[in-house]
């Protein structure tokens, strides 16, 4: 049987699921966000899937003020990796956010709707996805957008198995029966053995070439 719990705030999103021992519990979570539009959208990144709540400094994506996005973007755009941040320098501040990315045309979403956390941490490498994106009805909401790129391994996969192609190594493009451009770049996790200008460099030559800088 299906529970889903929706009192309180930071268990929204996930629905348990119970064996018939009652013995096992495996939660299942829902994206928490809808996907991030903006009018004129030429490009939609995507990464996996959000860490959990605790995790999180603001109610949007890339939420972890530990992981690179945000100052790949402010870097790029602004010229500084802490562009973005709210006045407390801990927190990202994401009335700016929002407003870089559709000044920018850039959309944003990630390539599972549902997932099990099979470790109960953030990590992708135990992050079973039970519901991908409906990819291509997004993208039929985006008529400018010819674009996309994912920001790790595993979001790479999905994308390469929604749109029949193969995986294109760590900073490539390839192209799609349809003419989608189909970006792999690096990982924007901390984790991820890459200095931090050199990932803002693969993402520079990415807007580049889809006429964003």
């Amino acid at each position: 049987m299906c529970r889903c719990a929706g009192a309180e705030p930071a268990w929204r999103h996930i629905c348990f699921i119970y064996t018939m021992d009652n013995q096992n519990i495996q939660p299942i979570e829902q994206h928490p966000w809808e996907p991030f539009i903006p009018e004129g959208a030429r490009i939609l990144i995507m990464g996996t899937f959000p860490p959990g709540a605790h995790r999180w400094s603001m109610d949007f994506y890339y939420p972890n003020p530990t992981n690179d996005f945000w100052k790949i973007m402010g870097l790029i755009f602004l010229g500084n990796p802490d562009a973005l941040r709210d006045s407390s320098g801990r927190k990202y501040d994401v009335d700016a956010v929002k407003t870089l990315m559709t000044e920018k045309h850039i959309a944003l979403n990630d390539t599972a709707r549902r997932v099990r956390r099979l470790k109960g941490n953030a990590s992708d490498k135990f992050l079973e996805i039970i519901e991908p994106v409906p990819l291509f009805e997004l993208l039929a909401v985006m008529p400018d957008c010819h674009a996309v790129a994912t920001t790790g391994e595993k979001a790479a996969g999905v994308i390469a198995e929604l749109t029949s192609t193969p995986l294109p190594r760590m900073g490539e493009m390839i192209t799609d029966e349809n003419g989608l451009m189909i970006f792999r770049m690096p990982s924007t996790s901390r984790a991820y053995p890459l200095a931090l200008q050199k990932k803002a460099d693969y993402y520079a030559d990415m807007f580049r070439k889809v006429g964003i800088l």
